[in-house]
């Protein structure tokens, strides 16, 4: 059995538009211990993260306690909404709840970053069979992990998991095969 622990990020700095750069907001450090406590004896063999700096400082507390090496994979980003800052979200990710091709003139569809996120993972599947897996990541991001195995997991699935920063998600593989997902809450 593999475990695949999925970190999405804990609160950021909304006031910094740059989606690759955006830090954790005060309360959003703070969280990290937590998310820390949770993960301390969860015997994680490897560690793996989106190249966002959220992303990464979420998880960086238990990485440097437990002395393991975030390894980047560009593929777990987020999910590019546009070149252009959206001030309608809720609209947006609606439609692309609706239609998962659709997506504005320069930022990808729900499937597009499903397809990435579900590939970056298969490979991390086949090479670390067996092994319990970290990896920080971001709410839009899992969600389309988590629909992949779950269609039930839908819009009102991701509207519920919005806010919730950090969202820490288990799924347990038989293989490739998803056979138990279950959401941790961290407060």
């Amino acid at each position: 059995m593999t475990k695949v622990y999925f970190v999405r990020h804990a609160k950021p700095d909304f006031s910094v538009k740059d989606d690759l750069t955006r830090p954790l907001c005060e309360e959003g450090v703070k969280a990290c211990l937590k998310v820390t406590e949770f993960l301390i004896d969860k015997n994680i063999d490897i560690v793996f993260s989106s190249p966002y700096k959220r992303a990464i400082d979420t998880i960086k507390d238990f990485t440097e306690k437990v002395n393991l090496k975030i390894n980047i994979i560009d593929d777990f980003r987020e999910r590019k909404v546009d070149d252009v800052w959206i001030e309608d979200f809720n609209s947006f990710a609606k439609m692309q709840w609706s239609d998962f091709k659709y997506k504005l003139s320069n930022g990808e569809s729900l499937g597009e970053v499903q397809e990435r996120n579900i590939r970056a993972l298969n490979k991390i599947l086949e090479e670390h069979e067996g092994k319990n897996i970290l990896i920080g990541t971001h709410g839009t991001a899992l969600s389309t992990i988590i629909n992949y195995y779950n269609k039930n997991f839908n819009y009102d699935e991701f509207e519920r998991i919005k806010f919730i920063m950090p969202l820490i998600v288990c799924i347990e593989f038989k293989g490739k095969e998803a056979v138990k997902i279950e959401e941790f809450i961290i407060d």
